[in-house]
């Protein structure tokens, strides 16, 4: 019987060893939440998932296989969230899901879902990060792959862009513009090198965050029918609306900073490289994670075997990669 939790906030946790080995979860665990765009109550399960089989969306409300690979190619729409599909079953809002997904190290995962939206949780990725620890972790026997680029890729729409370029580990780099009183009292621009970082105790807990003025647009368009200050950082033109206020001074940026990686974790395996974006949404992030396809002439896989505990290798791991429990 898989395992129900409460969605609670996320403690860090330090690990003593890593692994270069393929993860999947130790058992299924499951969560109701509500879809942020859709406003409709939703039933999340994850399952262990065999190696070498990815990340892989199922929908219970659907009959027959109806199941959607968790890649950048299957990418079908990227309007205020990244969504994708194949053979006519669709899976919304899989970006913070799919962040945490990498932040924890996870290749094999089956995700089960009674409608088509992701539960939007807290609006964060920390609700998926605890849900996972409920139930552990366990190594797999294959080798876990990379995709280490080897030269600069970028991409780019009127002034936003977005590219990756060679770096011994994952780096990330993210520049918010948005002329408003309220954002600019915030920094906007964040630059982390995760084999020194915590995503899980700096990045994962930043939530979604919008104007409450252009709530209505959204609602008009069918989306955001399901936000709230529970799952989201309301900004008036005063300030922001939410009681507890911001988790971090940077959450903003850093929210985009998630998206990104979630966004490019669509690509099966995680980047050995150095990511930077400016003012860029999913649609542009998506649009990098193709062109990196596209350019095999710019990254290769690679295996990589170290000894964690000794720190040999480290700049290549997650630094939120946790302990095997």
């Amino acid at each position: 019987m898989p395992k129900k939790i409460e969605f609670t906030s996320h403690n860090d946790q330090t690990p003593s060893s890593r692994s270069l080995n393929q993860r999947t979860i130790r058992e299924s665990v499951y969560g109701i939440g509500i879809g942020v765009h859709s406003g409709e109550k939703v039933r999340l399960s994850l399952r262990p998932g065999a190696e070498n089989s990815g990340i892989r969306f199922f929908r219970s409300d659907l009959k027959g296989a109806a199941s959607v690979l968790a890649s950048a190619e299957n990418v079908a729409d990227t309007t205020l969230a990244t969504s994708i599909a194949d053979g006519g079953v669709s899976i919304a809002t899989v970006e913070h899901l799919m962040s945490a997904l990498w932040g924890l190290g996870i290749d094999n995962l089956e995700v089960e879902l009674s409608s088509e939206e992701v539960p939007i949780m807290d609006g964060s990725a920390a609700p998926f990060i605890d849900m996972i620890e409920s139930v552990g972790i366990v190594e797999q026997q294959a080798p876990r792959q990379f995709i280490r680029i080897t030269r600069e890729i970028s991409v780019s729409q009127e002034d936003a862009v977005a590219s990756v370029e060679p770096f011994d580990g994952f780096k990330a780099g993210y520049t918010f513009v948005a002329s408003h009183p309220v954002y600019d009292r915030y920094p906007k621009h964040i630059e982390m090198d995760f084999s020194r970082t915590s995503y899980i105790s700096q990045v994962s807990g930043a939530r979604s965050f919008g104007l409450e003025k252009e709530l209505a647009y959204a609602q008009s368009i069918q989306k955001c029918l399901g936000s709230s200050l529970e799952n989201a950082v309301g900004v008036s033109d005063d300030g922001v609306i939410n009681e507890d206020g911001l988790r971090y001074e940077d959450e903003f940026v850093k929210h985009k900073l998630l998206d990104a990686i979630g966004d490019l974790y669509l690509l099966g395996r995680p980047i050995l490289g150095s990511f930077n974006g400016y003012k860029s949404g999913h649609a542009l992030n998506n649009k990098l994670a193709r062109a990196i396809l596209r350019c095999d002439d710019a990254w290769e896989i690679v295996t990589l075997q170290a000894d964690a505990s000794s720190g040999e290798g480290m700049p290549i791991l997650h630094a939120a990669a946790q302990s095997l429990s």
